[in-house]
């Protein structure tokens, strides 16, 4: 074949120059390190202070407290049919404990199923407490007077609360306040003669209760801790009250979890492909990497030590619409002191910019580690992908840290055996009879709540509102 020319000059299709092709064969090109798409601001693992643990256990020493934490109560759900999972009655602050499983399954059993619409009004307040309500599914908010005959919302709840249990500590067994719902929901109600019948019946759950309402009793500070007897304002010879401080005879331990995995690499591409970049190293930063990544995931949600999971329950709050509001961070925020940062998903960020922007507010910038975050109230809002997002809802957490603030802190070792970084170190494991070199990689990492209040969590945020 050959191609035709006119006057000299080559036909279209022809190739006029030496191709990019061939001429890399010639040329070294300029290359980036490899990149992953994975890696994250993990503002959690450089915001928290860390606390190098020896002996591999860390120890949290509290004053005793009386107060027992009002856990949520689950659910099963069979077609249109909601009932009580037995154990999680457990969660009622008078069963904490409470042994006999049979009589948990037939108290379950005698819950009725009530279901009910937005706006309806459930519990009148200065009603007889006469049920006891178990929230399945929905939002209901806790209704009062205000000083003025206002009405005013003095909190809300959701799937898994509780109310109506506290009767039994109250001397005038009336409703302090009303409920009334804000989404349609179904509720599971027990009567109180449907309870009684069993406690009359029950030896074993008589002496619960009589046990329960006795540590009611206890003086106690409003946080649910054994109080400190003391006098003020005395005159003369006046008798002083002795005291001293109680502490918990079973303090919870944090044994440090880990994240491992064994990299490997071949000697040949150990030896031969080293230049201009070090293959080993960088294998080895991406592992790190994703190491650190898995970390943080695990300080978020892991069942044990996870800072969702650990946050006690009367330090969880409820959005009052959906999306959160400024109302919403603001409730949130007060309910701790010394708060030092939000952290959220960057959607529930987004979705909060949204609300203050509707209200015509601006939150201001500032400058954290270095970086510039948003705020609220001029506690910054650092962003967590590892925080769930599930079906557009979400969660916000506010943390008090470091251990001289009775704060959230983080747990490492000290100094390891070959470490790289704190609490990281890779090891050398052989190599095989393929030639492939192994490295143990391993972080070592827990985190510890060091009083309730240092943590608190807003709840089914809506991330998915949009303002039109």
């Amino acid at each position: 074949m050959t191609t035709e020319t006119t006057a000299g000059i080559p036909q279209t299709g022809q190739q006029t120059s030496l191709s990019v092709a061939a001429a890399k064969n010639l040329a070294s090109t300029t290359k980036s390190a490899p990149q992953v798409q994975e890696i994250s601001n993990r503002w959690l693992l450089r915001a928290l202070p860390w606390v190098e643990v020896s002996g591999g256990t860390y120890r949290v020493n509290r004053r005793l407290s009386y107060a027992v934490g009002r856990g949520r109560v689950g659910f099963a759900q069979t077609g249109g049919r909601v009932s009580v999972i037995p154990p999680s009655l457990r969660e009622l602050p008078v069963l904490r404990g409470f042994e006999d499983d049979a009589l948990l399954t037939e108290l379950a059993g005698r819950f009725v199923q009530r279901d009910f619409a937005a706006g309806e009004e459930l519990i009148e307040q200065g009603r007889e407490i006469d049920e006891v309500y178990l929230i399945a599914h929905g939002k209901v908010d806790r209704v009062g007077t205000g000083k003025y005959g206002d009405t005013t919302v003095l909190g809300t709840l959701a799937d898994g609360d509780h109310l109506g249990d506290e009767a039994l500590t109250l001397a005038d067994r009336r409703w302090p306040y009303g409920v009334r719902a804000t989404t349609a929901g179904t509720a599971l109600v027990l009567a109180w003669p449907a309870f009684q019948e069993l406690v009359d019946r029950s030896e074993a759950l008589r002496d619960q209760i009589l046990a329960f309402i006795a540590d009611s009793q206890l003086p106690q500070t409003h946080k649910g801790e054994a109080a400190i007897g003391m006098s003020a304002g005395h005159e003369g010879e006046f008798e002083l009250p002795t005291a001293f401080v109680d502490y918990e005879l079973a303090p919870r331990e944090y044994e440090l979890s880990v994240a491992q995995t064994v990299l490997r690499v071949h000697s040949r591409v150990a030896d031969l492909y080293n230049q201009p970049m070090d293959q080993t190293e960088h294998q080895l930063r991406l592992t790190v990497e994703a190491l650190r990544e898995r970390q943080e995931h695990e300080l978020v949600n892991n069942p044990e030590f996870g800072l969702l999971a650990n946050t006690g329950y009367d330090q969880r709050i409820q959005t009052h619409s959906g999306p959160p509001t400024p109302d919403d961070m603001d409730d949130l925020l007060c309910r701790r002191r010394s708060t030092r940062f939000f952290l959220a998903h960057p959607r529930a960020i987004a979705a909060f910019g949204r609300e203050c922007t509707a209200r015509g507010l601006y939150p201001e910038s500032i400058l954290f580690e270095g970086k510039t975050v948003p705020s609220w109230r001029g506690v910054p809002i650092l962003t967590c992908n590892k925080i769930p997002v599930v079906n557009g809802s979400t969660s916000i957490l506010a943390m008090r840290v470091g251990e001289d603030n009775q704060g959230v802190v983080g747990l490492r070792p000290g100094a390891l055996p070959d470490q790289v970084e704190p609490g990281l170190n890779v090891r050398f494991m052989g190599i095989d009879e393929k030639a492939v070199i192994s490295y143990l990689v391993s972080a070592y990492y827990s985190a510890a709540i060091l009083v309730p209040d240092a943590i608190g969590v807003l709840e089914n945020v809506d991330t998915a509102h949009w303002h039109h």
